[in-house]
């Protein structure tokens, strides 16, 4: 599949590295918390989660590094396993399919997606963490990559609709998160793969075009989703 058309839809053979690094980065992370509180099952009371989860309301104090470090911390050691499970049986595939610098794009932007909706539509104080978002982001992924090689899409949007309901029905699971991450990385994958044939003639899909096309959205999205997430944190320390 070498067309211009099919930028990223070179499926690679190589192991998913950034999917296995990801995987890595957040066990790490819980470690270093488990040790700090001294529970390998509950470090809610370690610094690093006190000082990187995301905070809405006047406590967020202008730390924008929560928005970026929230979707590396988890709650519990069940938290953690259930997204590395979700993450290694989305990503992998994924990564092989959008290459290792997309991929990470858009895992990035369905977490920053998901901080911002939390930012822009969560009431009150609320305190948030996980992967979750970055996760959703990658199901909104697939269910674009789906439908653009024309495969059935009743599987994942069976995933997705269960996903959603369990997060409205289990109390203390993010839905806003969950949806700003599917919404953002939906868009990106959207973005790599309609865009470019949306709005150049056949004629003037070079692969240098379309893959700057691809990237110029990407790039796009990921401003946006800083300008909500800090742009509700600024308006919220003003009043």
């Amino acid at each position: 599949m070498g067309t211009a058309e099919s930028v990223a839809l070179e499926t690679e053979s190589r192991a998913p590295m950034i999917t296995y690094a990801l995987i890595a980065v957040n066990v790490i992370i819980y470690l270093a918390c488990a040790l700090e509180s001294g529970s390998i099952f509950d470090p809610r009371a370690s610094t690093v989660m006190q000082y990187g989860a995301l905070i809405t309301g006047d406590d967020f104090d202008n730390e924008y590094w929560r928005l970026v470090t929230s979707g590396f911390l988890h709650w519990s050691i069940l938290h953690l396993a259930v997204n590395m499970l979700a993450l290694y049986l989305i990503g992998a595939d994924l990564e092989r399919v959008f290459g290792p610098l997309r991929y990470m794009a858009v895992y990035g932007i369905g977490l920053l997606g998901g901080s911002a909706a939390v930012m822009a539509f969560e009431g009150g104080q609320v305190v948030t963490a996980g992967a979750s978002g970055a996760i959703y982001g990658l199901m909104g992924a697939l269910l674009v990559v789906v439908v653009r090689i024309k495969a059935p899409a009743s599987t994942i949007i069976t995933v997705i609709v269960i996903n959603l309901v369990i997060s409205l029905t289990i109390p203390g699971i993010s839905l806003l998160g969950h949806l700003g991450g599917l919404v953002f990385g939906a868009a990106s994958a959207a973005g790599v793969l309609w865009l470019p044939t949306a709005i150049l003639p056949p004629e003037k899909r070079t692969y240098r075009r379309v893959n700057r096309i691809g990237w110029a959205t990407l790039a796009a999205l990921l401003i946006l989703a800083l300008a909500i997430g800090t742009g509700i944190a600024v308006s919220d320390s003003i009043h």
